[in-house]
C-alpha cells in the first residue's frame, strides 16, 4: 500500500482520522508528494486513550480477530484491534527478527515475556513458530521452572526483558549451572538497557544478545532488531514509515540527529496510525549497513521524552546517568535514582552496585562527574553486588517521592 492509498483508507474508514482531517481542512487530493507528509497531523497516546475502547478502528468489527492492550499503568488503557492480516504481517516481521539474529528452525526458543493482553509473549511465539523453531512458551516468572526447562529442553534462544535476563543469568551463576545451559542467542527488549547491562547479561548466559524494538500501539515486538554488527536497530520500512522529529518544534530532523521517533503504520487494517509519536528518543540512519540489509537503522534507544526528571531546575535523563556510570569499571549495571526532600530541599540520590561499596573516594568522583556532565548534584550511595532488587518484568529506575514528603 502506498502512502496515498493509506491516507485515502483512513480518511474513508477511520472515524477518528476522518474527523481529524476535517478539523484541519485536509483533503487527500492535496497530498502530492512525500514533501507534503510533514504537514500531516500527529497521533499521540492520549488520542488512543480518548478513543477507548475501539474508537481507532478502521475496518468492520467482523474483521477483528484479536485485541491487545498496552502494558502502561497510568491513565486509560490503550486498546488495539488486529485483523488477520495485521497478525500475519506481524508474524512476518517477527520471523525476520529471528532470522537476522541467526536463529534457525533447529533452534529451541524459550519465551519468558508475558502473555494475555500484552503483545510480547504471543508475538515472540508467532515468529518462532512461523520460522519452524521449537517454541517453549514458559511465560514470565517461576525462575526455578525456567531454569529447569532451559536445561532439560536445551533451549538455545532466550527471549526476555533485559531485567529478567539479568535475573536469570545471576541465578544460574549463583547455582553453578552455567555449564549446563545451551543458550547461544538472546533476543531482548521491552525496556531501554545500557551497554554495561548488555555485556553483563552476555557474560552470564554465554550468549550474543540482540536488541528488539516494538510497541503495542504499532504491532508489538518485532518491528526492528539490531544485526550481528550491533550498530543500530534495523526497522522494517516495508511495513511502516519512520521519522525523527524535534519534540519541541515538531520539525522533522535529518539523519543522525537525535529526536523523537514517529511511526506511520501504512499497512495496518485494524488500527492504522498516522505519525504516531512514540516518545522514544533515537536517531535514524538510512546508510547501507555492513550486513547488507537495506532497512534503515535507528540508534539504540537512549530514553523517552516522558522519562525526564527535573532537579532544582535541571532537566535530567536516566540515559545521561548511565553514560557516566559506564566510565567506572568498579560499578555493576544496576542502579536507582531516588528523588525526595531533606530539610525542605530537593535531594537526588544515586544508588549503584559496586565492587568496593566502602570506597568513599569513588562515590565522590562519580558525583563530581555527574555534576560536570548533567549540571545537578547527586548524592552517590555505593551498594554491594545484589544490593538492589531484581525484576521479572521491567526494572524501575527513577523513584520520585518529593510529593510524598
Amino acid at each position: 500500500m502506498s502512502i496515498k492509498n493509506f491516507l485515502e483508507n483512513i480518511s474513508e474508514n477511520s472515524p477518528f482520522y476522518k474527523k481529524k482531517f476535517q478539523e484541519i481542512g485536509f483533503n487527500v487530493n492535496d497530498f502530492k508528494s512525500m514533501e507534503d507528509f510533514s504537514k500531516l497531523p500527529f497521533t499521540t497516546k492520549d488520542d488512543l486513550r480518548d478513543a477507548y475502547p475501539l474508537g481507532m478502528l478502521a475496518c468492520p468489527e467482523e474483521k477483528v480477530v484479536r485485541i491487545h492492550s498496552s502494558s502502561g499503568t497510568t491513565g486509560k488503557p490503550v486498546i488495539i484491534p488486529y485483523t488477520q492480516k495485521d497478525v500475519d504481517d506481524w508474524k512476518v516481521m517477527m520471523k525476520r527478527c529471528y532470522e537476522i539474529a541467526g536463529v534457525k528452525p533447529s533452534d529451541r526458543v524459550q519465551i519468558t515475556p508475558g502473555y494475555g493482553l500484552w503483545t510480547a509473549g504471543i508475538g515472540f511465539q508467532l515468529g518462532a513458530e512461523f520460522l519452524g523453531a521449537m517454541t517453549i512458551p514458559t511465560g514470565p516468572g517461576n525462575t526455578d521452572r525456567q531454569i529447569e526447562m532451559m536445561i532439560s529442553l536445551k533451549s538455545t534462544v532466550l527471549t526476555s526483558t533485559s531485567s529478567y535476563a539479568l535475573l536469570l543469568g545471576e541465578e544460574i551463576e549463583k547455582r553453578g549451572l552455567k555449564n549446563d545451559i545451551h543458550l547461544r542467542i538472546g533476543i531482548i527488549g521491552s525496556e531501554r538497557w545500557g551497554e554495561r547491562m548488555k555485556k553483563r547479561i552476555e557474560e552470564l548466559l554465554n550468549i550474543e544478545s540482540f536488541d528488539i524494538y516494538g510497541l503495542t500501539e504499532v504491532y508489538g515486538p518485532g518491528i526492528g532488531l539490531d544485526c550481528k554488527y550491533h550498530n543500530g536497530i534495523h526497522v522494517f520500512d516495508d511495513f511502516m514509515y519512520f521519522e525523527v522529529i524535534d519534540p519541541n518544534t515538531l520539525e522533522v530532523l535529518p539523519d543522525g540527529v537525535k529526536g523523537e521517533l514517529v511511526i506511520t503504520t501504512f499497512k495496518k487494517e485494524g488500527a492504522p496510525l498516522l505519525r504516531y509519536r512514540t516518545r522514544d528518543i533515537t536517531s535514524i540512519n538510512h546508510e547501507l549497513c555492513e550486513c547488507g540489509l537495506r532497512y534503515p537503522r535507528i540508534e539504540r534507544l537512549t530514553g523517552r521524552t516522558d522519562d525526564m526528571f527535573k532537579v532544582k531546575g535541571v532537566n535530567c535523563f536516566p540515559a545521561q546517568i548511565e553514560k557516566v556510570l559506564r566510565e567506572f569499571d568498579e560499578l555493576f549495571s544496576e542502579y536507582q535514582i531516588i528523588l525526595d526532600r531533606f530539610e525542605g530541599k530537593e535531594r537526588v540520590t544515586l544508588r549503584v552496585e559496586c565492587r568496593d561499596p566502602g570506597n568513599i573516594s569513588l562515590s565522590k568522583r562519580i558525583s563530581r562527574k555527574i555534576k560536570d556532565r548533567v549540571g545537578a548534584t547527586f548524592e552517590v550511595e555505593l551498594l554491594s553486588f545484589g544490593g538492589l532488587p531484581r525484576s521479572e518484568k521491567k526494572t524501575k529506575r527513577v523513584f520520585d517521592m518529593r510529593d510524598e514528603i
